[in-house]
């Protein structure tokens, strides 16, 4: 029951992204389509610096949800 209410609410959340996503890409491959081969190698390097933060503190925040998903539920059944 859990894994069906979790893959919902991931297709619900990837369907309202979709339009973000498609205008973000139009848009940047006009710009390095402009430039040359230097200005595509810059921008796919641009793109990775930007994605590798945001994905580690994606990252740490997730785990340290999951690592403290209990915490709560421990005390209150305590008191």
């Amino acid at each position: 029951m859990k894994l069906r209410r979790y893959a919902l609410v991931f297709v619900l959340l990837l369907a309202l992204t979709a339009p973000g996503l498609g205008q973000g890409c139009s848009m940047c491959s006009s710009s390095v389509g402009a430039t040359g081969e230097k200005g595509r190698k810059t921008f796919t390097r641009a793109v990775a610096v930007l994605l590798f933060p945001t994905l580690g503190m994606m990252a740490a925040i997730v785990g340290v949800a999951f690592r403290y998903r209990n915490r709560y539920s421990d005390e209150q059944q305590d008191s």
